[in-house]
């Protein structure tokens, strides 16, 4: 049986300005599909900020909120099976034990949120925890965890490997209402740490990704004691 490896993809690939970078992703799953099986969870974007945003301003709660950006992910999930044709399976899966079956099928899958209340970085790795993958890669709009945000501090620390006690530190800074979730947040920490998956987080990009799939050391990972 093949490795399953999850990968939690940044919402820009699914941006509305570059519509061959979904295409370009699609060919590098199948690629990769030769060696493992790629368990995808779609990531809401700047798509599912902007509604978020939007519907916050008319007074919407959170839990609301949250489904809203769930909503976005499934259709950014959909997006990425249409391009992947009969590759993928052929809808994402909304429940665990859903992620379960279209997994035993072999194909690959590509999911989007889950559960109002958790991030998709919550929800790749419940599916990593569900579906026993030997790895969780977290690919973001940064090339890893730093010490500070490297978009407004130029002299931020970039750490190659992170202890999941100190990450959990940093992390309580962070906000956790709906939209705002970057890197991981602590519902992801605390699944990784029972379960102790190997995780990496790297920036999302093609060359990037191989790299890590094939085992080089990118990005940062995760210190589980």
């Amino acid at each position: 049986m093949k490795k399953r490896i999850v990968i939690k993809l940044s919402g820009k690939i699914f941006g509305i300005d570059d519509t061959k970078l979904l295409k370009d992703y699609a060919t590098f799953l199948v690629k990769i599909s030769k060696v493992c099986q790629p368990i995808i969870v779609a990531g809401g974007g700047n798509i599912a900020r902007h509604y978020i945003s939007n519907a916050r301003s008319s007074g919407a709660d959170e839990s609301t909120l949250d489904e809203l950006g769930i909503e976005v992910s499934r259709l950014n999930a959909k997006l990425l099976i249409y391009a992947l044709k009969n590759k993928a399976y052929p809808h994402p899966p909304i429940t665990l034990p859903e992620v379960r079956r279209a997994v035993d099928s072999g194909l690959i899958v590509v999911a989007g949120g889950l559960h109002p209340g958790q991030s998709t970085n919550g929800t790749a790795a419940l599916i990593a925890e569900k579906t026993k993958a030997s790895e969780f890669l977290n690919a973001t709009d940064v090339d890893g965890i730093y010490d500070s945000d490297p978009n407004k501090n130029k002299k931020a620390k970039k750490f190659r490997r992170i202890e999941l006690k100190k990450l959990r530190n940093l992390l309580v800074r962070e906000d956790s209402v709906a939209g705002s979730y970057d890197l991981m947040d602590i519902v992801a920490l605390k699944i990784i740490e029972r379960s102790k998956i190997k995780t990496r987080i790297l920036k999302a990009d093609l060359k990037t990704l191989e790299k890590a799939i094939k085992g080089y050391s990118v990005g940062t990972e995760i210190i589980i004691p």
